[in-house]
């Protein structure tokens, strides 16, 4: 499960069962990104912190939103572990959700606000097919 590098593993699910991809390694990321950007996929980045208490609340939600909705891809990034990444996305506040259809940022939700993510998602999803 995912790149072993020294040890380390680069991109992981969060459990044997999750949906959800935790990305480690810039090298990963961009990899992962530039081949969901051919595609008409949603991917949702969960921008978190391992200090951060509202990203831990939101955890569970993302589990079960990864659950639910199979055709969206649902990757989380430490911002402290991706620093240039989570620059790149400008991404203040945690947790920051960003939702990115063939590589643009189409919506942006910051906080834990789990209905307004949900009705994103599922307008986005459903954008394009």
């Amino acid at each position: 499960m995912g790149s072993h590098l020294y040890g380390m593993t680069y991109a992981v699910r969060s459990s044997e069962s999750s949906q959800v991809l935790t990305i480690h390694s810039t090298a990963k990321w961009d990899a992962h990104f530039d081949a969901l950007k051919q595609t008409n996929k949603l991917m949702v980045i969960d921008f978190t912190a391992s200090w951060c208490g509202p990203c831990k609340l939101m955890d569970p939600v993302i589990q079960k939103f990864a659950e639910k909705y199979t055709d969206v891809e649902f990757v989380k990034i430490d911002v402290d572990e991706l620093m240039e990444v989570s620059q790149k996305f400008q991404v203040q506040a945690m947790p920051t959700f960003m939702l990115i259809k063939k590589g643009k940022v189409a919506d942006k939700v910051v906080g834990v606000k789990k209905e307004e993510l949900q009705r994103l998602i599922e307008q986005h999803r459903k954008q394009g097919k």
